[in-house]
């Protein structure tokens, strides 16, 4: 048997955390398998699916690096499959029409509110006459289609994640709608329910990979499978994400999307990496791999089935570590676009050789992408005010001549390299008969405005190739 599972989001909404990592696992288990991983995009709720939802979940899916083998397939395209399977049900009397109107099934679940029940369909229009049923079309009542459910029936499944589940059919809420209204004679829009287990056995899935919240639905597609006589499928329903107090991760915790990841600086191996970690563990206790790495070692009974805790801190830590082991030209590719968004003027191509030097300097204290924009900030003004602890500095007996050595070596010794800067301050200290760190002390007031920041030297090589260190020392001196 070759392994075939499936990715169906619904374009309701930008691709979310929850639906993300539940592709990464059907992603690891299809690789693992050597088997397919198919995409399919459930967009039958007209009103709620839009384009531009499908296009940010198929472009998360790539950025994260999960290419899927066939598809994608999209539900408005088969509705005719989906009504004809409608129609099978009708004719073998498994599925019925249902007249009520929206204030009798109020009335009924009121009714069943007030003596203490569950509210459920009473399946009342399982088993009209055909008297009954010309009278309410007569009357213009639009019909549901509803399943039939037989309450006796005990559902069970073997859970790759769970182990043996047992579901009474009794819990199901009675006949299950599987089309919405519609005229008389006719099928309306098919529900979830119907439109998952038809699209799994025409793509032939095997195995359901999907989150414990669809647990109630597995029971009731197991019916539907048996009684189009299609061979059921594998379930294994994977832990929720859950927030710190314990709660299933929501748009109210801020950031749900992997679009907002992105915006928010992580990278997309990071990313994956973490999402591996929410709910399954590698069984040599290794927390960082790529998806391929992670593939090889995926196996169900490493799980877990309690929820997984969304940890920022360990998210931040993963992608520090990505970011920490890249090289200058590949964070830039990656940077530049947050420079470009905070408005910083820059040429990936005529600014690129300081650039790279930036990218060496700033790369191993990163966390994020966007910490990149701050802790660049002051290579991309010419001038930049300063702190106190700078004019503080800056109003120490001997900086003034200090700095002004300094501007008068860049003058004289055009110092280009690194080690020409190391050799001037050298000269000064000496020339000056002063301790070095007041030169480095008052040099890193002048050229950063601060007296916290990165490598003094090599920042100090950058804004030299920027043509900004002349101007800020004079600053500095006019202050002095």
């Amino acid at each position: 048997m070759t392994v075939r599972v499936r990715i169906a989001p619904s374009p309701t909404g930008n691709l979310h955390i929850g639906t993300a990592r539940t592709a990464v696992f059907n992603w690891l288990f299809a690789r693992h398998e050597g088997g397919q991983f198919i995409l399919r995009v459930e967009d039958t709720d007209e009103e709620r699916s839009k384009p531009e939802f499908t296009e940010n979940i198929l472009a998360g899916l790539r950025w994260l690096g999960m290419e899927w083998d066939e598809g994608p397939f999209f539900q408005s395209q088969r509705l005719d499959l989906y009504g004809q399977t409608i129609q099978t049900l009708l004719d073998k009397g498994l599925a019925y029409r249902a007249y009520d109107t929206p204030e009798e099934l109020d009335a009924m679940r009121e009714a069943q509110k007030a003596k203490g029940q569950a509210p459920r369909y009473d399946n009342r229009h399982r088993d009209l006459t055909p008297e009954q049923q010309a009278a309410f079309e007569a009357e213009g009542r639009p019909a549901v289609i509803r399943f039939k459910i037989d309450d006796s029936r005990t559902i069970t499944w073997n859970d790759l994640v769970r182990g043996p589940v047992t579901w009474q059919a009794s819990d199901l809420g009675g006949d299950m709608v599987v089309a919405r209204a519609a005229s008389a004679a006719t099928i309306g829009q098919p529900l979830y329910n119907l439109a998952v287990v038809v699209d799994d056995i025409d793509m032939a899935i095997t195995h359901v990979i999907r989150g414990e919240d669809h647990i109630a639905n597995t029971a009731k597609q197991i019916l539907l499978y048996e009684a189009l006589g299609a061979a059921v499928p594998a379930f294994a329903h994977t832990p929720l994400i859950l927030n710190q107090t314990g709660q299933k991760l929501s748009k109210r915790d801020g950031v749900t999307s992997i679009s907002d990841f992105q915006k928010m600086g992580f990278v997309a191996p990071a990313l994956a990496n973490y999402m591996t970690l929410l709910g399954w563990s590698a069984p040599d206790a290794n927390e960082r791999f790529t998806l391929a790495d992670a593939a090889k070692l995926f196996s169900f009974d490493r799980v877990n089935k309690a929820g997984a805790k969304f940890d920022w801190d360990k998210l931040d830590w993963l992608n520090s570590q990505y970011l920490h082991d890249m090289q200058p030209a590949a964070l830039l590719e990656l940077v530049l676009p947050y420079f470009q968004e905070a408005g910083y003027t820059v040429d990936g191509s005529t600014d690129r050789d300081w650039l790279l030097l930036l990218m060496a300097l700033i790369g191993p204290s990163l966390t994020r992408l966007t910490d990149a924009v701050d802790q660049s900030r002051f290579f991309f003004t010419e001038t930049l005010p300063f702190a106190d602890d700078a004019k503080t500095q800056l109003q120490l007996e001997g900086v003034a001549a200090v700095i002004q050595g300094i501007l008068d070596g860049l003058t004289s010794q055009n110092p280009a390299s690194l080690d020409d800067l190391k050799t001037l301050v050298n000269d000064v200290t000496k020339a000056q008969g002063v301790k070095k760190g007041l030169v480095m002390k008052s040099l890193r007031a002048a050229l950063m405005g601060a007296l916290q920041g990165p490598d003094l030297m090599e920042s100090w090589a950058i804004l030299r190739q920027r043509g900004f260190d002349v101007a800020r020392l004079k600053e500095a001196l006019a202050l002095v």
